[in-house]
C-alpha cells in the first residue's frame, strides 16, 4: 500500500507496486493496493480495505473488480490507524457482486432492504465530461442501462454542479478560484473536494504531525511532498467554513436522492496510469484534480458507494460507480445486482460498434 494510505495509486518505492492483474504494467491503485490485487489475481475472494478520499474504490476500479465504500461511521474503525476520522471507513473488494453482498450482510449490520429498483437514478453528463474523452461511452452505456432496465422516466441527467452552485451557498465564496481551468472539470466539484483536501490535512496533521516530524521518515516520490505539505499546513484555514459546507452538501445530495434514489458517475476519470505516476508532478496533478472531483462526491457526503467494473476497452478496465444515500449501503448493492448485467451487455454492445 501506498505510504500512511496518502495516494490512490499503490505505488510502494520502498517494498515495491503491487503487480495490477488486469493492467500490467498500470498502477493497482491504492493506498488499499495489495487488498485489491490479492481479489483480482484470484487468491482470495475478498479482502478488506479502508477509504478516506477513495483507497478502496480507485484500486477496484483500476483492478477490475467490485468495491464497496461503505457508508462513513457505519463500520467500526476501532484499532484502525486514522488517517483523517472525518471521512476514513472501511470497505472491501470482491470479483462478483453476491460475494460483496454476502460480506456486507455479516460486516454491516443494518436492517435488510429489499428494494430493488431506485425512485429515480441522476446521471449527470458533466460528471461524465470530466473524463476528457467519450473513447468508452460510458455515458451512453449508463443511460441505455437504465433506460431498459428501470425505464427512461426514471433518469435525471441534470448537471450534478449546477446542483451544488444552487444548493450549497457556502461554495460561493470559493468557486472564482476554480472556474478558469482548462482541464474538463465541474467547479462546484472542485470546490467540494478543495473543502475536503483542507479538512483532511488538518485532521492528518493532528494525527501524524509529531511522529513525522520526530522520526523523518524516508518517505517515496509524490509522497513525500504530499505528507510534508500536509504536516506544514497552516492553522490559519478557515475550517468552520469548510465545514459548513460539509454539512450543506450532506443536505443537498440526500435532498437530492432521497430514500430511494441512485447517483451514477464514473469512479475515476480515466484508465490506470503507468508505474512510476507519481514521480510525474504535472500529469499527477491534472490527474488528481479530476478523479479527487469524483471521488469527494462521497467522501464529503459521507454516502455509500460501489465501483462496478464494466470489463476492458482498449486492453484497459472501464467501471462506473453508484452511490446512494447514508446507510442505504443494503439498497445500493441490491440495485447493482439488479442493473449488473445490463451494463455489461450494453457496454459490449457499444464497444463492438
Amino acid at each position: 500500500m501506498d505510504e500512511m494510505a496518502y495516494s490512490i495509486y499503490g505505488e510502494n518505492a520502498h517494498y515495491g507496486t503491487p503487480a495490477n492483474p488486469c493492467a500490467p504494467g498500470r498502477v493497482p491503485g491504492g493506498s488499499s493496493s495489495g487488498s485489491a490485487v490479492a481479489v483480482a489475481a484470484n487468491l482470495v475472494d475478498f479482502s478488506l480495505g479502508t477509504d478516506t478520499g477513495g483507497s478502496v474504490r480507485v484500486p477496484a476500479a483500476y483492478c477490475g473488480i467490485f468495491g464497496l465504500r461503505t457508508s462513513h461511521g457505519l463500520v467500526s474503525a476501532q484499532n484502525v490507524i486514522p488517517m483523517a476520522q472525518m471521512f476514513d471507513t472501511v470497505g472491501w473488494f470482491a470479483r462478483d457482486l453476491s460475494t460483496l453482498s454476502r460480506v456486507t450482510k455479516v460486516l454491516l449490520p443494518l436492517p435488510d432492504d429489499t428494494v430493488k429498483h431506485p425512485t429515480h437514478v441522476t446521471i449527470p453528463m458533466d460528471c461524465f465530461q470530466i473524463l476528457g474523452s467519450p473513447d468508452d461511452h460510458t455515458y451512453q452505456i449508463v443511460n441505455a442501462s437504465v433506460a431498459k432496465k428501470f425505464g427512461s422516466h426514471a433518469i435525471d441527467n441534470a448537471n450534478l454542479g449546477d446542483f451544488v452552485s444552487d444548493n450549497v451557498p457556502s461554495i460561493g465564496k470559493f468557486i472564482a478560484d476554480f472556474s478558469e481551468s482548462e482541464l474538463p472539470s465541474v467547479p462546484a466539484l472542485s470546490v467540494i473536494s478543495h473543502v475536503m483536501f483542507s479538512l483532511l490535512r488538518s485532521q492528518f496533521k493532528a494525527n501524524h504531525a509529531e511522529w513525522v516530524n520526530s522520526v523523518k521518515p524516508n518517505l517515496g516520490p509524490g509522497l513525500r511532498e504530499n505528507i510534508h505539505g500536509a504536516v506544514a499546513s497552516g492553522d490559519d484555514e478557515p475550517l468552520e467554513e469548510f465545514l459548513a459546507v460539509r454539512a450543506e452538501f450532506k443536505s443537498a445530495l440526500a435532498a437530492l436522492l432521497k430514500d430511494h434514489g441512485i447517483l451514477a458517475i464514473p469512479t475515476v476519470p480515466g484508465p490506470p496510469p503507468m508505474v512510476g505516476i507519481q514521480a510525474q508532478a504535472a500529469p499527477l496533478d491534472n490527474y488528481q484534480a479530476r478523479a479527487f472531483s469524483l471521488l469527494d462526491i462521497a467522501v464529503v457526503s459521507g454516502f455509500c458507494q460501489v465501483s462496478i467494473p464494466l470489463g476492458k476497452r482498449n486492453g484497459l478496465p472501464v467501471s462506473v460507480s453508484l452511490v446512494a444515500r447514508h446507510g442505504a449501503d443494503h439498497f445500493l448493492l441490491n440495485v447493482a445486482e439488479e442493473l449488473y448485467q445490463t451494463l455489461i451487455d450494453e457496454a459490449a454492445k457499444a464497444w463492438a460498434s
